[in-house]
């Protein structure tokens, strides 16, 4: 079923101009439905691996205009008792996941996961942006799918935080994209400011959501809506978001700015 804000003209012409990734990612939701989240963290990985050697993806890739990496990002990581704080600090870039802001996740929410003592892992971002998603300068850079996978296997901060999803928290501002709604997503508990937006732009790229979203969207929201934010593109706002169960509620923290953790409550 087609659902506001997705039209089935906007769908049309998303699938058209990638038709094989759409396949790619219609097998993949149906296929990954019943399965664990760890083999079917693998399998989006598979399929991820397989649309970057694709001539749709190398279109987009052509089509990019010289990128200039800016400056790395980092993640806070603070210990409060039983409280783990994991924050996103790449305010500049609007929080786009770099390279080493992912194996940094994965390491904080590799402790998360095997320390009993933490009992709550709480995900913020330093800004008024919670992340654009992954750094588009660094797509591209690693052209053989097969060591792509393996990084993945090896890195994707998704299987550790899935392992702690029960005691994960998000909390959402301004723009949640791509790999930004699709970690969040995981979270037992994610909440988000009024203002806040999700986005899943990656067919547009000829590829499908990368950083677990194939994996964590459809256990909240459904195979069908996970499908339709993925093949349209579109953006939904705060409300839809709380109604199809993205997010349990419009919670309206302040952002965090350049003093950290100061701000937020435990």
């Amino acid at each position: 079923m087609i659902e506001p804000p997705v039209t089935v003209e906007a769908l049309i012409r998303s699938v058209s101009q990638a038709p094989k990734a759409a396949a790619v990612v219609v097998q993949l939701l149906r296929i990954s439905e019943g399965l664990a989240v760890e083999p079917a963290l693998s399998l989006e990985s598979f399929c991820y691996g397989l649309l970057q050697g694709s001539s749709e993806h190398g279109a987009w890739l052509d089509s990019r205009p010289p990128q200039t990496a800016a400056p790395p990002g980092r993640i806070l990581v603070e210990r409060q008792e039983d409280i783990l704080l994991v924050m996103l600090d790449r305010p500049a870039a609007r929080n786009a996941i770099d390279r080493a802001m992912r194996d940094q996740l994965f390491e904080a929410f590799t402790v998360a996961a095997l320390d009993p003592e933490v009992r709550a892992v709480k995900l913020r971002a330093v800004g008024p942006v919670f992340s654009i998603g992954g750094d588009l300068a660094e797509f591209g850079t690693t052209r053989d799918p097969a060591e792509a996978h393996l990084i993945r296997s090896r890195t994707l901060p998704a299987i550790p935080l899935a392992a702690c999803a029960a005691k994960a928290e998000a909390h959402v501002q301004g723009a949640c994209i791509g790999a930004g709604v699709e970690l969040a997503a995981f979270a037992g508990r994610v909440t988000a400011s009024s203002s806040a937006w999700f986005q899943l732009p990656e067919l547009a790229m000829g590829l499908i959501p990368g950083a677990g979203g194939c994996v964590s969207l459809p256990r909240r929201i459904g195979r069908q809506r996970a499908a339709l934010m993925i093949l349209s593109g579109k953006r939904i706002g705060a409300r839809t978001a709380l109604d199809w169960g993205l997010i349990d509620a419009i919670v309206e923290d302040p952002p965090i700015n350049e003093r950290g953790s100061d701000q937020i409550g435990t």
